[in-house]
């Protein structure tokens, strides 16, 4: 039997071969520890520095601005809690968007609950975040504002340059949460105009457990972890070496291969719509359709339940109801109730996300078999 086609590329992705080519040798012969000042420690310490440098291009940086963390999940809360401790007295409001990931919103509630004041800013029947509507939330003491850049459910695109401009024309500082863009759109910190961003390794062909943060230069940012000075202080432990060496052979990859992938992975989720369309009568796309991420495409089944749907097919297909983060047992997504879906819609949403290995033939064999398993559940 085949395995099943892969359509969970959000929730993460395989190690691409030439990352996992080039890891191999500092789990062996290049164990050092970059801290040690002997051969072994350079040969470490050479490798943490080339792999900054390759994010730093990634995204428009200088390597300098780069910060390693074990997660986005680590670097979002580096980013929030971190500015948070360094904001200056009196200012103590945070503004995020109510479609973040829960590495987000977590620590967010934390600050709040710590006395800060949170402001939540609606989206759009899209996903989408209107900058006035960000503007509106502005005070007097808003220290810190977080948007995320690509939603990791529904694959909406944020106007993050508008809502940065006005945000750092009025000395807030602004993270997005870019842990699913790398490699899929381009992402450059200028444009963008953030002083924070938060990027995964796992999302872009790298192993789990890598991640990093981007902190603009001047950017005033405290600890949350205490220990020894690596990572200019900001982040102490020892380096997780072979896993900066795959995060930075990975951001290559993505750089030289981004205006390939996104015709790729458009033209494969574009298939995978018009084959589900045409297979079911009243499937409703979710997410804007235009700012998108170009390999998401999120769907919601008529008349079934999501669940029901990949329980059905999950000898052949394997994607997922919404972020892989979340509970399995949440029975309706926070992103399908901020764009005002009906318990319905909501309840018959699946997230397929393709990616750089995906082919043609797998879509049409996933399309066909969701097709078949939704005839089979409707009972048409």
């Amino acid at each position: 039997m085949k395995p099943p086609v892969y359509l969970d590329y959000n929730a993460t992705t395989p190690i691409d071969p030439q990352v996992a080519e080039a890891v191999w040798p500092f789990f062996h012969e290049r164990f050092g520890n970059p801290s040690s000042a002997h051969v072994y420690g350079r040969q470490a310490a050479q490798a943490v520095h080339d792999a900054r440098g390759e994010l730093a291009r990634l995204v428009g940086a200088q390597a300098q601005e780069i910060v390693f963390t074990a997660c986005a999940t680590e670097a979002n809360n580096l980013a929030l809690l971190g500015a948070a401790r360094a904001a200056p007295a009196g200012k103590r409001h945070l503004i995020i968007s109510a479609i973040e990931h829960p590495a987000v919103t977590a620590p967010a509630r934390e600050l709040e609950r710590q006395g800060w004041r949170l402001s939540v800013v609606p989206v759009d029947a899209w996903g989408r975040i209107d900058p006035a509507r960000v503007a509106e939330a502005f005070a007097a003491d808003t220290a810190l504002l977080s948007i995320m850049h690509a939603n990791n459910e529904i694959g909406t695109l944020q106007p993050i340059a508008a809502i940065a401009g006005q945000a750092r024309a009025r000395g807030i500082l602004v993270h997005t949460d870019a842990a699913q863009s790398a490699g899929k759109v381009p992402l450059d910190v200028a444009d963008l105009g953030v002083d924070l961003l938060t990027l995964a390794g796992h999302k872009f062909y790298a192993p789990k457990g890598i991640g990093a943060l981007y902190v603009r230069s001047g950017t005033p940012l405290s600890p949350i972890l205490f220990g020894a000075e690596q990572e200019r202080g900001v982040r102490p432990g020892t380096e997780n070496v072979p896993g900066i060496v795959a995060i930075g052979v990975a951001a290559r990859l993505a750089r030289e291969r981004l205006g390939s992938a996104r015709v790729k992975l458009a033209g494969l989720r574009d298939r995978l719509l018009m084959d589900l369309g045409q297979g079911i009568p009243g499937l409703i796309r979710n997410g804007h359709p235009v700012h998108c991420l170009p390999n998401t495409l999120h769907v919601s089944f008529p008349h079934v339940t999501g669940r029901a749907v990949l329980q059905a097919a999950e000898k052949d297909v394997a994607a997922s109801l919404g972020s892989a983060c979340h509970s399995l047992e949440q029975a309706v997504s926070g992103v399908m109730a901020a764009i005002g879906a009906d318990a319905s819609r909501a309840a018959g949403a699946l997230r397929l996300s393709v990616g750089w290995p995906s082919t043609e033939a797998e879509i049409e064999r996933a399309a066909a078999t969701l097709i078949s398993a939704w005839w089979s559940l409707a009972g048409n």
